[in-house]
């Protein structure tokens, strides 16, 4: 079943890229007493997302926070490693947008939001998605329809808030 608008954000681990390596990072850290906007991508480095997600959200970061926004965060199928030479290449600071890697795709599941991109060579991966998540209950949520890039831009979430 899919996350709904009122539902609490699942438990589980996801791993960040540090200086030190791979951090685990539980979702209770990340959603707890702050409002954060999460988006989800494909896949890190692919064009749609490189091109438009993330600097998207890059560019509106500070709009965001002015709406009350604690905390941006970018999700992906995707290992910590992946996920920081992303954000390395993508110029994005390790505090501008945290950078979470759920590479085996277990939170993602448990959002019901996974989609079969085994047609492409990427095995199962997240759906494109955008969020607002307070002290850890869904308040917004904005899936896109297959190949679409509309509704979980940083552009359309800052009218949500």
């Amino acid at each position: 079943m899919t996350v709904q608008i009122g539902d609490r954000i699942p438990s589980a681990t996801l791993t960040r890229a540090t200086d030190d390596g791979p951090k685990p990072v539980s979702t209770d850290e990340v959603f707890a007493g702050k409002t954060v906007a999460l988006f989800a991508v494909p896949g890190a480095f692919t064009p749609t997302c490189s091109a438009k997600h993330l600097p998207g959200f890059k560019e509106h970061r500070e709009d965001l926070a002015g709406k009350g926004v604690d905390t941006v965060a970018c999700l992906s199928v995707n290992d910590a490693f992946v996920m920081g030479a992303w954000a390395d290449s993508q110029g994005v600071g390790k505090d501008e947008i945290v950078m979470l890697g759920d590479g085996n795709g277990d939170f993602t599941r448990a959002l019901g939001l996974s989609m079969d991109a085994k047609g492409f060579g990427m095995g199962e991966r997240s759906q494109r998605y955008s969020m607002i998540v307070k002290d850890g209950v869904v308040e917004q949520l904005n899936v896109e329809q297959p190949g679409e890039f509309k509704v979980s831009s940083a552009e359309h979430l800052l009218t949500q808030l």
